[in-house]
């Protein structure tokens, strides 16, 4: 069967969204499918178990063959060499009673699951399994929006409720908040929460506004946390308080069980709004950046995430590469200076906002005028700021906000970033465009992150490829995201990610840094750095792993945290 013979199910109610979709997951393998079995189970111990997955969820969810080309990661590196990461199977449940079903046919039968939203966690791996053979646990259908309460700004959602599903019911039910919402709106609430994902409002770090988790540990039992752990509590998801151990925190990047509810704060809908945007025209300028915005984060001055990217990652979202450099190797400084005049932009450029009272939000940016015209007294110009207010003091409408001004800065969700992936295609041929990130943690120290942005442009160039970055910066560390973006059908661009990710992770292993989040290629390395008392974090949770989950069938390799069944695989792509 050819995968033009699959019906596969819909993902997107919206048809731009489904069709976007489509076209980043069917019709771009490079190497046709191949069959795999979980690891240990024999072909008629699978066949009996997607027998019985398909009495659980129906056979129209259960997947095998070529109907999970999209159940792989559209990026790969490696699947023209045969080590593309693949699952034996796909199921998706559409309720918990369901999930607790399929849980209990993969312990009886020895079966590994992958479990994910939405599969939207692109440049780290998307869908794909760490451990060969696993079935993917796609958990789309799980999408009720459960509860938002405005009055006290927070929602209750299940896994499959994407940022664009919250936004839109908010918006229909007229509810005074504004979710926070990454670059795209597609990806699930919950998946991006629970991967320490990150937005743009006040409530942009996600997962320190969770109040309230609901998991589904191996066996099928449910556990909830904190308040919410108390029948019909009116604090469910008002404190973060509890009685005795915290454990929300377990379950984030976690395989220990299955987050099935999530509670989580959303902003209060302001009465203004200032978009502000800062640049700077030289890479040294970064210093001043980070010392300038870093204090601001620090004293509270500035109460939300500040955005910073750097001039290619802006060329990115003008066109291909090679409409703008046409020539092999990284684009020459001296072109840079030209594309930033002719563009109107900096080497780094910084976004934010402000949020409250107009009054208020005015005299805010007023200060920041200040405090930036003492600290960079020649860039003070550069610094602007347009607010926008609701009328007669009432509230202000996200949507009423033009680009560029509102979009994910006010919660308003879009694919406004997906074209990036097409920086590095040709133009005399079809290429398929594709991403990966290297993502360390990093003080929030001027000379530091200049040391840093000066290795990474190093290795980049080495390849041949541009230092394509942004950071994000918080009160005391920033995130620093390095994006490889590559045409996938090319051999020498794949080989050279892969180079660049690994020096980049030698560089910050000597710098004691390490991602926030990690491509499941690379999360035994990644998890390798923290080696404390032999590394005693990974026994750690190991142990409870296996007390947990005996027979190893949730998420087996995830963040490097392999169950005993499986350890042998460690440090095997």
């Amino acid at each position: 069967m050819s995968s033009s013979d699959v019906k596969l199910p819909v993902r997107y109610e919206d048809p731009e969204y489904q069709q976007n979709h489509s076209s980043l997951f069917l019709g771009k393998l490079l190497k046709p499918l191949e069959n795999v079995l979980p690891p240990g189970v024999s072909q008629q111990a699978f066949n009996s178990a997607i027998e019985e997955f398909q009495k659980v969820v129906g056979k129209e969810y259960v997947f095998t063959g070529a109907s999970l080309e999209e159940y792989v990661d559209p990026y790969e590196l490696w699947e023209n060499e045969g080590k593309r990461r693949m699952p034996s199977g796909a199921v998706c449940p559409a309720s918990e009673e369901q999930l607790r079903g399929i849980l209990s046919v993969a312990n009886k039968y020895g079966i590994p699951v992958w479990t994910f939203s939405r599969g939207k966690n692109l440049g780290y791996g998307g869908p794909a399994p760490r451990l060969n053979g696993s079935v993917a646990l796609d958990l789309h259908r799980m999408n009720k929006i459960i509860e938002v309460d405005d009055k006290f700004s927070y929602a209750v959602v299940e896994p499959g409720v994407t940022f664009t599903d919250l936004y839109q019911y908010c918006a229909k039910h007229k509810l005074k908040v504004w979710p926070s919402v990454p670059s795209l709106g597609w990806g699930s609430v919950v998946g991006n929460t629970v991967d320490r994902g990150t937005g743009f409002t006040p409530t942009a770090t996600h997962h320190q506004h969770i109040c309230g988790l609901e998991v589904m540990l191996a066996d099928g039992d449910v556990v909830r946390t904190g308040q919410f752990a108390i029948s019909n509590s009116p604090s469910s998801h008002l404190s973060k308080f509890t009685f005795g151990p915290s454990i929300e925190g377990l379950f984030l990047q976690s395989n220990l069980a299955i987050v099935t509810k999530l509670g989580i704060w959303l902003h209060p809908q302001p009465q203004a709004y200032m978009s502000c945007s800062f640049d700077m025209p030289n890479f040294e300028d970064v210093v001043t950046i980070v010392e300038i915005f870093g204090a601001l984060r620090r004293d509270g001055l500035l109460p939300n995430t500040v955005y910073v990217s750097n001039i290619v990652e802006w060329l990115g979202m003008t066109g291909k590469r090679a409409e703008l450099w046409p020539k092999e190797g990284p684009i020459p400084e001296w072109r840079l200076k030209e594309l930033q005049k002719q563009l109107g932009f900096g080497y780094w450029n910084v976004k934010f906002g402000l949020y409250g009272a107009k009054e208020v939000v005015q005299a805010h940016f007023n200060e920041l005028k200040k405090i930036i015209g003492k600290a960079a007294p020649g860039s003070v110009d550069r610094l602007q700021g347009h607010i926008f207010s609701g009328d007669n003091d009432e509230l202000l409408e996200a949507t009423s906000i033009p680009d560029p001004h509102g979009g994910f800065f006010v919660g308003v969700p879009s694919l406004w970033s997906l074209p990036m992936v097409k920086y590095r295609l040709p133009t005399d041929r079809v290429g398929i465009g594709a991403h990966a990130d290297y993502s360390p943690i990093i003080p929030s120290d001027g000379k530091t992150v200049l040391e840093w942005v000066t290795a990474a442009k190093k290795v980049c160039e080495a390849e041949g490829f541009d230092l394509f970055c942004d950071f994000f910066m918080h009160e005391r560390h920033v995130i620093f995201v390095n994006m490889m973006v590559f045409d996938k059908t090319n051999p020498d661009h794949r080989r050279s990610v892969d180079t660049i990710f690994r020096n980049l992770l030698r560089e910050g292993r000597k710098r004691g840094f390490s991602n926030y989040r990690s491509h499941v290629n690379y999360m035994d390395l990644v998890a390798d750095a923290y080696d404390f008392n032999d590394h005693a974090y990974r026994r750690f949770v190991e142990k409870l792993k296996d007390s947990l989950d005996p027979q190893g069938i949730l998420s087996p390799g995830k963040q490097g945290i392999w169950p005993a069944k499986y350890r042998n695989f460690r440090g095997k792509l």
